[in-house]
């Protein structure tokens, strides 16, 4: 038995709405309920023995595990972590057949340690924000009220008294979050360049940067709680659309209490084994719960061709926006003739519908992301684009300009179906990782010409086998003339050099692969290089880049300027 991880949460989470500590425990098979029952109990213990009466506990149990979270004071959250690591240590001793650990002494000393981390000036001024309305974020070693354009922030050891604040000078302003498996940063950028064309000056947070009226404001990852609240920080900002991945959920919860809007793109199988996390129906919860944070008034948007979200979208008692690329389904017709929105593709047109109005936005063919219909998952993310923005007030006008306007190219989207001509060949840049987003980018690649293809194919060491090899099954059903297999030293985590090179290799030759069509790499830059000295006119190249984007992006435009065609030597 182990006790995986432990970790604070700042807030609405997969188990709650509480803030407080949480911790994943493996268990042996045919006694996690013995095991839970006696932590539970050592927890509820000690926190009577602190004087936490009030606070409690919640259990949420899964194949191989549990989670066992205790709810605490926001400026408490260390301590509870310690605590509930402290009930875990007592759990396993009396497993092993010990004495109950005595609590005098540990409870006295958690007590200290709990007035230490007490900040009786945040609690005061977080309760204040909610008396008048208005955002309160704690996080980065600040404190602020108010969102964008409305913030005043200060250092956590500078906090002002609640009538010492200008409250008149302080105000939200609208925010989406969106979420998903797959198209999450796409959709986001979309949104804000719709926004954009609005006249607003957007806060972006995403999985590759903080963007701010147009200028990158950090580079990174930056899809979690803290880059949430960099962007929201931002005085310039008047309109902000944040990435919110299942990482950052999962961790830490929700990155602030309330939205305007919430969008679930798709739910698809990824990143099991994590939290808990072991099969769709788990990963569609930890997803749903940006629904926590839809404020009253404001709207769900979700994926009516997602099965996942169709079923758990009962759980949510709010306004919800369909949007779907096979509208004439029984569900979303009886939805629209019961009076709901929804969004979907009709006589060639993007359209918002509410019960029978119709609007059209913009002709498909005028998206240059859609690739004239053929990308059908930037279709798909267009839809959710232009149902999360009217959800925020947007006019259709803008939805259009916005769309037109977003080429996708490697400045605006990097990393998401990048299409460039490199002297005679073809390169498509990607960062598809799972076999829902890889599945989607082969089927919109099948639409363009190629006289051979090759994929340039690797994955994370924090992935299952059986993860992987669907993986490799994707890529090898396209009939692909090469495949490089690239190690990613960087992402091992967990597993040895060479393992998932050689578990992809294993695959790719048990579906059937010469050997002699597949290539290795020890990293991604090495793989580009195999992959253009491979390459004769005519070819297309599909490079899946996740750790050495910037240097082949870079490599790449040094091969246009020089002039490079098939044959010659890669860089030459």
């Amino acid at each position: 038995m182990e006790l995986d991880d432990v970790r604070r949460l700042t807030g609405a989470n997969i188990l709650w709405d509480r803030t407080g500590a949480v911790g994943e425990a493996a268990l042996p098979a045919g006694c996690e309920g013995l095991v839970v029952g006696i932590w539970r109990g050592q927890m509820r213990r000690l926190l009577d023995a602190v004087g936490w009466s009030e606070e409690e506990i919640t259990v949420r149990p899964y194949p191989g595990g549990a989670s066992l979270a205790l709810s605490a004071p926001p400026d408490a959250l260390y301590a509870a972590t310690d605590l509930l690591e402290w009930a875990w240590e007592a759990t396993l001793e009396l497993l092993d057949g010990k004495a109950a650990r005595p609590l005098d002494d540990a409870a006295a000393e958690f007590r200290r340690t709990i007035a230490e981390e007490s900040d009786p000036a945040l609690i005061a001024l977080a309760e204040a924000a909610g008396r008048y309305g208005v955002t309160f974020l704690q996080g980065e070693d600040r404190v602020s009220l108010g969102l964008g354009s409305g913030c005043l922030s200060w250092p956590e050891d500078e906090i002002p008294a609640p009538e010492a604040v200008e409250w008149r000078d302080c105000h939200d302003v609208p925010v989406a979050l969106v979420t998903g498996t797959n198209g999450k940063s796409t959709t986001v950028r979309l949104a804000a360049a719709i926004a954009g064309a609005a006249g607003r000056a957007v806060g972006l947070s995403s999985s590759d940067w903080i963007r701010v009226a147009g200028e990158v404001v950090a580079e990174g990852d930056y899809s979690g709680p803290s880059g949430a609240r960099q962007a929201l920080r931002d005085p310039r900002v008047e309109l902000a659309v944040l990435e919110v991945a299942r990482g950052g959920l999962m961790r830490r919860g929700l990155p602030l209490p309330q939205a305007d809007a919430c969008l679930i793109t798709n739910v698809a199988a990824d990143h099991f084994g994590d939290y808990g996390i072991n099969d769709l129906p788990s990963l569609t919860e930890a997803k749903f719960v940006v629904a926590r944070a839809v404020k009253p008034g404001g709207r769900l948007i979700l994926n009516a061709d997602d099965p996942s979200l169709m079923a758990q979208s009962s759980r949510f008692d709010g306004q919800i926006t369909w949007f779907s690329l096979a509208p004439d389904g029984e569900p979303l017709q009886a939805w629209l003739g019961a009076g709901g929105e929804a969004c979907f593709i009709e006589q060639g047109q993007f359209v918002l519908a509410r019960g029978a109005e119709r609007k059209a936005v913009l002709a498909v063919d005028q998206f240059p992301l859609g690739l004239g219909g053929a990308a059908r998952h930037n279709l798909a993310n267009a839809l959710a684009a232009i149902a999360l923005t009217a959800a925020l007030g947007i006019p259709e006008s803008a939805m259009a300009a916005g769309l037109a306007g977003f080429t996708g190219g490697p400045d605006e989207n990097p990393g998401r179906g990048n299409i460039f001509q490199v002297g005679d060949v073809s390169v498509v840049v990607d960062f598809a990782h799972n076999p829902h987003g890889l599945a989607a980018l082969l089927a919109t690649l099948e639409h363009l010409p190629a006289r051979r293809r090759l994929v340039l194919l690797g994955q994370a060491g924090d992935r299952r086998d059986s993860d992987i090899q669907d993986l490799v099954r994707t890529t090898w059903r396209t009939g692909p003339d090469r495949v490089i297999v690239k190690e990613m030293l960087s992402n091992l985590r967990g597993r040895s050099p060479g393992e998932v090179p050689r578990l992809i290799t294993e695959e790719l030759l048990r579906l059937g692969a010469p050997p002699e069509a597949i290539g290795q790499a020890d990293s991604e830059m090495a793989a580009v290089r195999q992959a253009f000295a491979w390459a004769e006119p005519g070819d297309l190249l599909v490079l899946l880049l996740h750790t050495e984007r910037k240097e082949a992006l870079a490599f790449l435009n040094g091969l246009q300027e020089g002039g490079w065609k098939a044959g010659m030597t890669p860089g030459a």
